[in-house]
């Protein structure tokens, strides 16, 4: 008779040090995105144990409906708007405060701290400061003749308002990024073109901006996934009004799950996120990959 192979302890070893993280990544991880596909295949009112099997009639009602796409507009318009806040004035601040001017390290840290600041308490004290009786806003439009609009409470100036206190919180991201891309420029790149005659607009064009693209690819997907999970300044500041101007998708899945009590249609919601988001990181690892390539 044959003998068993003899399993080697190194390998028992190794089992045993991965199958906990196995084991978690399984519980809190797999499964529950397992379970969310299958709730999306159902209906179910959160209150009662009974799931009713629909199948894909979830997803043909949500998309059939005009309020959805309206969300997913919604969406991609504060996605987009953030996006580009963040290259556009995250490069020109990190520009500004990559120069030696006094007190720069003070300034940089006054950009950056609104990050670590509470998504809630930035919201409540922008809620103040659009008041359009006693806000800051109204005192500094004032001077110009000019009255300070109901920022919140309409719906053409909600979703502007909410751009402006998300870009202000995550701007400093942006800023500290590009700062970092900046610094690794070589010098010597700035001083060859300077002795060929290039003034700034072209050192910018033809070098800043082509030697920052993967700084920028970055900051662009980083802030796109970040915008589909802004919550807390869209529950404290609009809570998705007014008449839903401000309902993203990730306020969508809120209401349906924990107001409407339709976890069904909240699951298949998250799955679409999920997809989403799910394009994006594998464009980020497809263009990882062809920029080493490259190189």
């Amino acid at each position: 008779m044959k003998k068993k192979p003899r399993i080697d302890r190194q390998y028992l070893l190794f089992l045993a040090f991965i199958a906990p993280n196995f084991l978690l990544l399984g519980v809190f991880t797999y499964w529950p995105m397992i379970y969310q596909t299958y709730l999306s295949l159902t209906r179910w009112n959160m209150l009662a144990p009974q799931k009713n099997f629909v199948g894909l009639d979830n997803y043909t009602s949500m998309f059939g409906g005009q309020e959805f796409w309206g969300v997913l507009f919604k969406t991609f318009y504060f996605m987009g708007a953030v996006v580009l806040g963040s290259v556009v004035l995250g490069l020109a601040i990190a520009i500004l405060l990559n120069q030696r001017l006094r007190g720069r390290n003070l300034v940089r840290s006054v950009v950056f701290a609104p990050v670590i600041l509470s998504g809630a308490a930035v919201a409540l004290v922008w809620a103040y400061i659009f008041d359009p009786n006693y806000g800051l806003m109204r005192t500094f439009l004032e001077p110009f003749g000019l009255s300070s609009p109901d920022w919140l409470g309409s719906t053409a100036y909600a979703m502007p308002a909410l751009i402006i206190v998300y870009l202000w919180k995550s701007l400093g991201f942006g800023v500290v990024i590009y700062l970092a891309g900046l610094q690794n420029i070589s010098k010597d790149l700035y001083e060859a073109a300077r002795i060929d005659g290039a003034n700034k607009w072209v050192l910018f064009r033809h070098i800043t901006v082509p030697q920052l693209a993967p700084v920028t690819f970055f900051v662009v997907l980083t802030t796109i996934i970040q915008s589909f999970q802004a919550f807390d300044i869209i529950a404290v500041m609009t809570g998705g009004g007014p008449a839903g101007a401000t309902t993203t998708l990730i306020w969508y899945i809120y209401q349906e799950a924990f107001i409407a009590f339709r976890a069904g249609t909240a699951a298949a919601a998250a799955i679409v996120m999920f997809l989403l988001l799910l394009v994006i990181a594998i464009f980020q690892i497809r263009y990882s990959q062809q920029g080493v390539h490259n190189k």
